[in-house]
């Protein structure tokens, strides 16, 4: 962006996926810069960009790439300036950014948890022997086989009306979706309870939004100066260098969560089989900024226990 203040004549584009949730998390972004800069709706545009990942829904991300399929085609674009900044989920990042390209701003941290959703039951716990689960998450999926070994595990993907419908047509009793997705959506009525970190561990950087911009843009960085949430920087830190040292994808069930306590940082980490038939955990305790350090020696840890081929059980 070469002016360092949009106008109506030369907005900020912001680019994202089109999905509902996705669309939410561009406006709350666009809010806030507003917000901050005494800026009008119009200094900004609302890019939607297609990505292969919302574009194929009848095969697991396993199948067709992990994580980079939400971000792609946006990160293209942000290079090639067509968008002046990018916005994403954090928990559907590669720990990788492509050259030129940097995540520095995170806006404030929503709902870490888990949403248990089903027309019948309250919880896990209700869920009958031999009940049918959805979900296209392999942490998710490991998690519940070693919890409820007796459950019928299925691929779910989908937007919050699509697992909804699915539901409604049998297809599964229950699936997850994340608490921080239904609140933005202005729809945490769907969930019928909200799992703590304890009984499931979530993704790491769940909860989170991130905006990308290019490297080099200046203007950008000062822009989104303000906006900055310097705590969910901090948890984000530790939790994606867990992920990173751990050389995480969609198919590998990895879980991690990142606490502050005064001045200290609380990292819980966990690793499963992709069966769900292990599971290893580990938790750090330490100085804010050494949040990164105690991610990868958390992961060396729960890797050296692990041993080769944890992760090569097939689901």
């Amino acid at each position: 962006m070469k002016n360092a203040r949009p106008t109506p004549a030369s907005p900020l584009r912001i680019g994202t996926r089109g999905s509902p949730l996705a669309l939410a998390q561009a406006f709350e972004t666009r809010d806030r810069l507003a917000a901050a800069h005494g800026l009008s709706e119009d200094c900004f545009e609302i890019v939607v960009i297609k990505v292969t990942g919302d574009q194929i829904q009848d095969k697991s991300l396993k199948e067709i790439g992990g994580k980079g399929l939400f971000t792609r085609e946006i990160e293209e674009a942000l290079l090639e300036g067509a968008i002046d900044i990018a916005v994403h989920s954090m928990k559907d990042m590669p720990v990788e950014q492509p050259a030129g390209l940097i995540i520095d701003c995170y806006l404030p941290r929503e709902d870490v948890r888990d949403a248990f959703v089903s027309l019948r039951y309250k919880s896990i716990n209700d869920l009958p022997q031999g009940a049918v689960v959805g979900s296209s998450s392999l942490r998710r999926r490991a998690q519940l086989a070693n919890r409820r070994p007796d459950l019928k595990l299925v691929e779910f993907r989908g937007n919050v009306q699509t697992r909804l419908k699915k539901l409604d047509d049998n297809v599964a009793e229950a699936t997850f979706l994340a608490m921080a997705g239904l609140s933005r959506l202005g729809r945490t009525e769907v969930a019928q309870s909200a799992i703590a970190p304890e009984e499931m561990l979530p993704a790491v950087a769940q909860g989170a939004i991130g905006v990308e911009r290019r490297l080099e843009d200046a203007a950008v960085d000062a822009l989104l100066a303000p906006i900055r949430d310097l705590p969910t920087a901090q948890r984000l830190s530790a939790e994606r260098a867990f992920l990173a040292e751990l050389d995480g994808s969609c198919e590998t069930p990895i879980a991690g969560l990142a606490l502050l306590e005064g001045e200290n940082l609380w990292l819980r980490g966990e690793i499963l089989r992709p069966d769900g038939s292990s599971v290893l955990r580990g938790e750090r305790r330490g100085p804010i900024a050494a949040g990164a350090d105690m991610g990868r020696d958390l992961a060396r840890d729960l890797l050296t226990r692990a041993g080769p081929g944890f992760f090569d059980f097939k689901a």
